[in-house]
Order: structure tokens, then C-alpha cells, then sequence
């Protein structure tokens, strides 16, 4: 597999991310209704240390959580992309497939748009068997966008995540998963 730095759909190129990037997210990162389904919102160094992160994962994976802009006019809206799953579970180990988007960008099937981009670039240039989505239960934006994107849920699936503690309102999770040979 050769690393794909970009990927474009009608609307939107995903991207590697750039120095301006960095201003944008950390915002969208310190937004209380982006951030809503999230333990915390980001400080700017926390945000600014994501971006670092992701882009070791491309180094090290071939992909990753993609910048996304907008084709017309070049504003960026936030990821969307690949990743392993960075902690254990019953499901690990995986990738997922996963978004986070300002509110500017909420409710124009971006999400969708570019999740299916980057399932079908891990079905088909990385090779993956299958792909999976969480989020708190409570997420309905996102697991409606799961469920757009072809993906599906087991409820003998969901799981605690390990990163929360015990009895935390985020804690109960839900797992979509979809299948190359689903497609």
C-alpha cells in the first residue's frame, strides 16, 4: 500500500494537515457542542499535540485522521479518517473509521461524504477486513452518520470504554462495525 496524503470527494479533500490547521482546530477542540460527547474540551497545546499524533500515525500506518476542507472555497472543517483503535477491547485489535466537525459544517452530509472516502480507501488500498465506529451512547449525530455510511451495531457489542471511569455519564459506548465483503 502507498501512502495517500490526500483523498477528494465532490465537496471535500481530505488532507495532511498544515501549520494553519492548527488555529481552527483548536477551536472547533474548545467548542462545549462539538466537544459535548467528550470527557473535556481541548486546550490549544492539547489540540496542537492531536495533530502530532495524527501525523505520526500516517508515518507510521500509510493513513490517518485526514484535515478536511471544503473543495469551494478551501475552509477547513475539521477530520475525518482511519486510525487504530488506541486502546484494548473486546473488538481490538481494529480500525476505525471516525470525524469530528465544527458546527459550521454540521448538516450538510459532510461526515458522511468523507467517512465513505475513507472506508473505501481502507477497503480498498489498505487491504482491512473490516472497519469499526464508537461513540457514548448518547451520540446520536454520530451514530446516525454510522449508520448512513453502511455500518452496523450489535448491541452485544457495546462496551465501557477503558479510558473513562467507572459510572461516568460518557462511559457506555456503542460499536458499528461493516465488513469489506459488505460493501
Amino acid at each position: 500500500m502507498r501512502e495517500r496524503s490526500e483523498l477528494r470527494t465532490a465537496r471535500l479533500r481530505l488532507r495532511r494537515w498544515r501549520a494553519a490547521d492548527r488555529e481552527p482546530f483548536a477551536a472547533l477542540n474548545a467548542d462545549p457542542e462539538v466537544m459535548e460527547h467528550f470527557p473535556a474540551s481541548l486546550t490549544r497545546p492539547q489540540s496542537d499535540r492531536l495533530i502530532e499524533r495524527i501525523e505520526a500515525g500516517f508515518e507510521r500506518n500509510g493513513y490517518g485522521l485526514w484535515a478536511l476542507e471544503t473543495r469551494a472555497d478551501g475552509e477547513f472543517v475539521g477530520f475525518t479518517g482511519l486510525a487504530p483503535v488506541p486502546f484494548e477491547a473486546h473488538f481490538t485489535p481494529a480500525v476505525e473509521v471516525g470525524w469530528r466537525l465544527s458546527r459550521s459544517a454540521w448538516g450538510r452530509g459532510y461526515a458522511t461524504e468523507a467517512a465513505r472516502a475513507s472506508l473505501a480507501f481502507g477497503f480498498d488500498e489498505v487491504g482491512l477486513a473490516e472497519v469499526v465506529s464508537f461513540a457514548a451512547a448518547g451520540n446520536a449525530r454520530s451514530r446516525a452518520v454510522m449508520e448512513r455510511i453502511g455500518m452496523e451495531r450489535d448491541p452485544e457489542d457495546d462496551f465501557d470504554h477503558p479510558g473513562l471511569p467507572a459510572g461516568h455519564p460518557l462511559s457506555r459506548h456503542v460499536l458499528y462495525r461493516v465488513a469489506a465483503a459488505d460493501r
